[in-house]
C-alpha cells in the first residue's frame, strides 16, 4: 500500500511539473508573438514590453568578402526603427520554434523569413533568452542569422 502511495504521489508531481513546464512555455511563446506581432502593427511599445531594458542584440552573417560577421545591435534602436512609419508591414514569418527552459531562464529556437511587405528580404534563426521576472517572461539577449538562399523559400 505504502508503494503505492508514494508511486501516486510521483505521478502527481511529475504531472504538475510538465504541466507548469507547458504553461511556461507557453508564456514565452507569447511573448515571441507580442514580438513579432508588434513589428507588423509598428508598435513599438508593444516590442518594448518583450525585453528587460538593457537587453542586448546581435546578428550573425557573412559579409560580401565571405567572413562571418558579429554585428551588435540596440534594442533602442529597433524600438525606434519599429515605430518610425514605413511603407511596408515588416511581418517575420516564424515556424518550428524551439522553447527549452530551466528554472528561471528559457531559450528558444525560432527559425524565421522576413518580409517586407510581399517582398522576401531574409531568412535565419532567432535565438532568444529569457528570463522570468516578478513581471514576466523577459527577453534578455536575441541573436539572429541573416542569409537569403538555404531558406524555407528555397527547399
Amino acid at each position: 500500500m505504502r508503494s503505492l502511495l508514494i508511486s501516486i504521489f510521483i505521478v502527481l508531481i511529475t504531472s504538475s511539473l510538465t504541466f507548469a513546464q507547458q504553461n511556461d512555455k507557453d508564456l514565452v511563446l507569447k511573448q515571441i508573438e507580442t514580438l513579432f506581432d508588434g513589428m507588423r502593427a509598428g508598435d513599438s511599445s508593444a516590442v518594448a514590453s518583450v525585453f528587460v531594458k538593457d537587453a542586448s542584440m546581435h546578428s550573425i552573417f557573412k559579409n560580401q568578402e565571405g567572413e562571418t560577421i558579429l554585428n551588435p545591435g540596440s534594442l533602442t534602436s529597433f524600438k525606434n526603427a519599429v515605430g518610425t512609419p514605413h511603407d511596408q508591414v515588416w511581418d517575420e514569418r516564424v515556424a518550428n520554434i524551439k522553447i527549452y527552459i530551466d528554472g528561471d531562464m528559457a531559450v528558444a529556437w525560432v527559425p524565421y523569413s522576413f518580409y517586407a511587405g510581399d517582398n522576401f528580404s531574409h531568412c535565419g534563426v532567432n535565438s532568444f533568452q529569457f528570463m522570468r521576472t516578478k513581471t514576466g517572461w523577459k527577453s534578455i539577449s536575441i541573436v539572429d542569422t541573416r542569409r537569403r538562399t538555404n531558406c524555407a523559400e528555397d527547399l
